[in-house]
Order: structure tokens, then sequence, then C-alpha cells
């Protein structure tokens, strides 16, 4: 894990890549329970019987379930530790390349994009990527997530 205590620290690792998370099961009881907090029930999400026989073969996870998991996932990649605020404070260029098929893992990886003063604090921008592990435990061809994700810095460093 990286940690940060310092705005140096932080301007000093624009460009530098964080690592990667553990691997994370995305299993059917997940996807229900994102469905059932969020109202979305379609079908392709939390119908097995009729998933399989669509174009999938099998459920698969909301995009924006996928979009959630990504704060735990880089949560054990970096610590803003000289900030005792930290606010989502949005997202940029979001996209959802492939499906997470249901019985997936999947990790993300990040990279400092950038570090900038604000009225509030300091925003920090990660280029995100989630990855889905294929079948030989290696990530797939195309990522489940790609985005940079913005978050507010507030009260020290």
């Amino acid at each position: 894990m990286r940690r940060f205590t310092t705005l140096e620290e932080l301007t000093a690792a624009v460009g530098e890549h964080l690592g990667y998370s553990d691997w994370l099961l995305v299993d059917q009881r997940r996807i229900d329970l994102f469905a059932d907090a969020t109202g979305d029930h379609q079908w392709i999400h939390v119908d097995p019987a009729r998933a399989a026989a669509g174009p999938f073969g099998a459920t698969i996870a909301h995009g924006y379930l996928t979009l959630s998991l990504v704060p735990a996932l880089v949560g054990s990649l970096v610590d803003y530790a000289g900030w005792p605020v930290r606010i989502n404070y949005g997202s940029n260029k979001v996209r959802f390349p492939s499906p997470v098929v249901v019985g997936s893992r999947v990790r993300a990886g990040a990279q400092v994009a950038a570090v900038t003063k604000a009225p509030a604090g300091i925003q920090v921008a990660l280029a995100v990527t989630v990855e889905i592990e294929d079948p030989d435990g290696q990530p797939a061809p195309r990522p489940a997530l790609v985005a940079e994700l913005l978050t507010l810095l507030a009260g020290g460093g």
C-alpha cells in the first residue's frame, strides 16, 4: 500500500502506478443485493435461468456495481494518511468495456494521474482499471471498467 502524508509526496507520485488490489469474487448474492439497493432488477442481472439463454450465458454484474467496488479495491492500494477528510468527488470518463459475468473475480489497478489544489483542499485523480480474471488466473484482454476517479482531500497535508 502506498501511504501519502504530504502534498509533496502526492505531487511527486503523479504518473506512478500504485499496483493491484487482491482479486474479489462477484457472486450472485452481491449482484442481487446491489439490485435491491438500487432498484435495478433487470433480468440480465438477477434472473439466472433467463440470463443463461442470453448473450453472456449467465447473469452479469451491473456496471455501477463494478464502479461501486472501486473504493474498496483501491483502498487496499492507497492511503491518504495526511488528510482526515477524504471525499469521493466524482469520476471522469467512466467506461465499461467488458461485462463481469457472475462468478468472475475482479481486481483494480491504479495510477496517480493528477494532483491539483482546489478551493476545498487537494483533488487527486486516479486512473483506475478494473480487470477481470481469465480462466488461467490472468487478467482478461479487456477490462471491466476504465475510469478516472477524483478524491478531495481536506484538513491536512
